[in-house]
C-alpha cells in the first residue's frame, strides 16, 4: 500500500470538492444582488443581508479549505520522505480528530441548527427573521452536502492510514 499516494489522492479529492463551497457562496452573493436590485416586497428586501452573509461565509470556507489542502500535497511528500512512520502517525491523529469533529458538528449540531431555524420560521413572522433563518437553513444544507462527502472520504483515508500503520510497524 502506498500511503503517500493515498494521502495525495485524498487531498486532491478535497481540492475538487471545496470549490463547491465557493460556487454556492457565489450563488448566494448573486442572489443577494438580485434581491437588492429586484426586490420590491419587504420579504424580498429582507433577504439582502442574510444571503450576503451566507455567501461570504461559504466563499471564505471554500477558499480557506482550498488553499489549506493545496499546501498539504507538497507537505505530505516532504513529511513522508523525512519519516514515514511519523507521517502516518500524525496523519492518523489528524484524521481521527477530523472524524470526531464531523461526528459532533456535521452529524449532530448542523441538523439541530436546521430544526431550530425551522421552529423560528413557524413562530416568528418578522420578514428579517424568516429570511435569515431560511437563508441559514439553505447554507447549512450546503455544508451538509459538501461535508457529507468529505466525511466519507476522510473515513476511507483513515482506514488506509490504519492499514499503513500496521504495515509499517511490523
Amino acid at each position: 500500500m502506498d500511503i503517500l499516494k493515498a494521502a495525495t489522492d485524498w487531498a486532491k479529492a478535497e481540492l475538487f470538492s471545496t470549490p463547491f463551497f465557493m460556487l454556492f457562496g457565489m450563488a448566494f452573493l448573486v442572489a443577494s444582488i438580485g434581491f437588492w436590485q429586484l426586490g420590491k416586497t419587504e420579504m424580498a428586501r429582507a433577504y439582502i443581508i442574510p444571503t450576503l452573509v451566507a455567501g461570504s461565509l461559504l466563499l471564505i470556507i471554500g477558499l480557506g479549505l482550498f488553499f489549506t489542502n493545496k499546501a498539504r500535497i507538497t507537505q505530505f511528500e516532504n513529511a513522508y520522505h523525512e519519516d514515514a512512520v511519523a507521517f502516518v502517525d500524525s496523519e492518523l491523529e489528524r484524521a481521527e480528530a477530523t472524524l470526531k469533529e464531523y461526528d459532533t458538528i456535521v452529524i449532530k449540531v448542523i441538523p439541530l441548527l436546521i430544526i431550530a431555524c425551522a421552529l423560528v420560521i413557524l413562530f416568528v413572522s418578522a420578514p428579517i427573521w424568516r429570511a435569515s433563518t431560511i437563508t441559514a437553513i439553505a447554507m447549512l444544507i450546503v455544508i451538509l452536502l459538501v461535508d457529507g462527502t468529505a466525511y466519507a472520504r476522510i473515513d476511507g483515508y483513515n482506514k488506509q492510514l490504519l492499514a499503513a500503520e500496521k504495515e509499517l510497524k511490523r
